[in-house]
């Protein structure tokens, strides 16, 4: 890579994350290791913890019931997928044979998708879970490793299924990828058979399958853009990933400007709406999908803006809570949710962007740039450590007769690739900012705008739509 300011890397981390309704998956992450279909899912009811157990409940009856309330397997894990769903907080068990799916269960127990839930990780298999619940009642969910035999396993599941309270779920961690055991599992009403190499987002995601309401309110990813240091342009390349997103994927999108008294979403898309985010963060509990169309303004027929109000006419006391309903209501209305977010460090910040699905990172290639850079992406990979690392992106590079960190050194030094490096060049970014315009209409086969469209790609998880070539003799043999 160099860094005059004529070149653009165009090369980006090819990370598959975790898309769904849980999020995002490292590039190294296995598969599921079973993919049949029928799938079973959650069930529609309402999840309840129940105190004490049927001792004349009968396998049929009890593991069956929850393979015929079963629902299809939702579709939120997949390419393109939109944003975390929302989990009833229930209590999973569960039990480990080995160490090493012990380490992986406790992983997944802290991780940010299961937040609100009780996760308890204890030691044996099937044997003990029998055990342990025929003086205890049994949680919403139990997720058992087994490294027993086909048939010894299929015994013990039957005498689980006798201490079983009604509602509970059982899931099985196996040693043996067999396709007729999986369909042995399923008859006798088991609700996910997993095998190894487990990981915490592998069995992340089979809660999620197991508990995502199929009737709750859509979510959108949510993709938050912050800046290593001031100035470094995080607002400007959020704003044209937004549009490039909308207008380059063909997909919805909501751009959300949460610096409430500079904020510059409205110059850049030339809008002045009367209403906008501030609005809604001081009224979160009235802001419902009729309200939320009057506060936004539209930029194009598919991105919508949550404008600040750029005034410092107020002290903007909002509370933590405030954006945390808020940016879960806008969620639901559009696939892409683009936080613009400002300069400041604050709980509510850290809150939002450690829940966000994507994240990141515009830095300028210099020593405050990379000290702070590196402070944030320690920070995300201690408390997101199964998700895909933030992105970066290096802007302003190539500044005459300054001097800068090297592309190679700034990446190395972070343990990150550059998503995307931009070069400086005041005369295109300028007349962009002054024309109220996004750079792709300024100059849209310029390198940058090129750039652009590459990273919303990867951010949006879309390749953008076949072009479909013409010339002048394809035209005059078109039928009219």
């Amino acid at each position: 890579m160099t860094s005059h300011s004529q070149d653009i890397d165009l090369e980006f981390e090819a990370d598959d994350a975790f898309a769904g309704a849980a999020p995002a998956l490292h590039p190294d992450e296995p598969p599921l290791a079973i993919s049949l279909t029928p799938k079973y899912g959650a069930s529609s009811e309402a999840v309840q913890e129940v105190p004490g157990r049927d001792p004349a409940l009968s396998t049929a009856i009890d593991l069956s019931a929850r393979a015929q309330a079963a629902a299809p397997l939702p579709t939120e894990f997949s390419q393109g997928a939109p944003g975390d769903s929302q989990l009833p907080r229930i209590t999973i068990h569960i039990f480990c044979e080995s160490p090493t799916t012990a380490e992986q269960a406790h992983k997944a127990a802290s991780d940010r998708r299961l937040a609100g839930l009780v996760v308890i990780v204890k030691m044996g298999g099937l044997a003990e879970a029998c055990q342990v619940y025929q003086t205890q009642p049994t949680p919403s969910l139990i997720m058992v490793e087994s490294l027993d035999s086909p048939n010894q396993m299929v015994s013990y599941l039957d005498q689980l299924a006798e201490v079983c309270d009604p509602g509970t779920k059982v899931v099985v961690l196996g040693a043996s990828n067999d396709i007729a055991l999986y369909r042995e599992l399923m008859q006798r009403g088991v609700s996910e058979y997993l095998v190894p190499p487990f990981t915490p987002l592998q069995i992340a995601r089979t809660v999620n399958n197991l508990y995502a309401d199929p009737t709750a309110p859509f979510v959108g990813r949510q993709i938050a853009f912050c800046s290593a240091k001031g100035g470094s342009g995080s607002s400007t390349i959020a704003h044209n990933v937004a549009h490039s997103i909308t207008e380059r994927l063909f997909t919805g999108a909501v751009l959300v400007d949460l610096d409430l008294p500079f904020g510059t979403a409205g110059l850049d898309f030339d809008q002045d709406p009367v209403q906008g985010i501030a609005d809604a963060l001081t009224q979160p509990d009235r802001l419902d999908a009729v309200l939320m169309e009057r506060m936004m303004a539209r930029c194009t027929e598919r991105l919508s803006l949550f404008a600040a109000p750029a005034s410092l006419d107020s002290d903007y006391e909002i509370t933590a809570e405030a954006y945390d309903e808020v940016t879960r209501k806008i969620r639901g209305a559009a696939p892409y949710v683009i936080l613009d977010l400002p300069h400041v460090w604050t709980t509510w910040k850290r809150k939002v962007l450690l829940e966000s699905d994507d994240l990141i990172i515009v830095a300028t290639p210099d020593l405050a740039s990379l000290r702070n850079a590196k402070n944030m992406v320690d920070l995300f990979r201690r408390a997101r450590p199964n998700d895909a690392p933030p992105r970066l992106v290096l802007n302003q590079v190539g500044v005459p007769n300054r001097p800068e960190i090297s592309i190679k050194d700034f990446g190395e030094a972070l343990g990150l690739t550059p998503s995307l490096s931009l070069p400086f060049d005041p005369k295109l970014f300028g007349q962009a900012a002054n024309n109220g315009q996004m750079l792709s209409e300024i100059a849209p086969k310029s390198r940058i705008a090129e750039g652009i469209d590459h990273l919303a790609q990867q951010i949006a998880r879309r390749d953008a739509p076949a072009v479909e070539k013409t010339s002048v003799l394809s035209s005059l043999f078109k039928r009219k």
